[in-house]
């Protein structure tokens, strides 16, 4: 299946799907682990929706607001991390097969691997950022929004922490091409502060 620059939000969920059991490169992982974070932020939208306008929950009506609005917007940048992070993938695969037969060509390619990991690192931390920012509209929510969706709250919370951790994988897995101990340091500290603010 040869890869095309349709945006994964243009797929049926059968072809996404399709495509991640397919040989393709893309998407992987940190695709889908994004396309679940943002089926999570779909359903925080959903049990705000489903809050609104009714008597019971009425005092709660700007939290409401506030979740719905956060669930659509994280729904959306999160299918655009997933179409994100399957370029990353595509640079850095190109990255480890330019020439490496001189000097200058190892050089050339060293570079441009670095470079590559490091996008590769930011798109799926971003991802892990946009997790946290989910779970925090549903912690909103919990115990101000419609008891009979309160088992929707509770998978969008699940889907939240799987798609947390699958990011921090996938920026794992490219800290040691990043050419910068530093860097590296300083981001896995970032990605274990995160996973532990989605998990509390």
């Amino acid at each position: 299946m040869q890869d095309d620059p349709t945006h994964f939000r243009d797929l049926t969920l059968d072809e996404f799907v399709g495509r991640l059991a397919s040989e393709a490169p893309t998407p992987g992982g940190g695709s889908a682990s994004a396309v679940a974070a943002s089926l999570a932020a779909g359903l925080v939208a959903m049990v705000a929706t489903l809050s609104e306008g009714r008597p019971r929950y009425a005092m709660h009506a700007p939290v409401h607001a506030r979740a719905k609005a956060a669930g659509i917007e994280l729904a959306d940048r999160l299918l655009r991390i997933a179409d994100e992070d399957a370029a990353a993938y595509t640079t850095f695969a190109a990255a480890m097969k330019l020439p490496r037969d001189t000097e200058a060509e190892q050089a050339l390619r060293a570079a441009a691997m670095r470079d590559a990991a490091r996008t590769a690192t930011e798109v799926p931390l971003r991802c892990l950022e946009a997790c946290l920012e989910v779970v925090t509209a549903a912690e909103l929510l919990a115990a101000r929004c419609n008891v009979n969706a309160s088992s929707d709250l509770h998978v969008a919370a699940l889907l939240t922490e799987a798609a947390a951790r699958g990011a921090a994988a996938n920026v794992r897995v490219n800290l040691p091409s990043v050419g910068d101990p530093a860097l590296a340091a300083a981001t896995a500290a970032r990605v274990e502060e995160l996973l532990s603010q989605i998990a509390g």
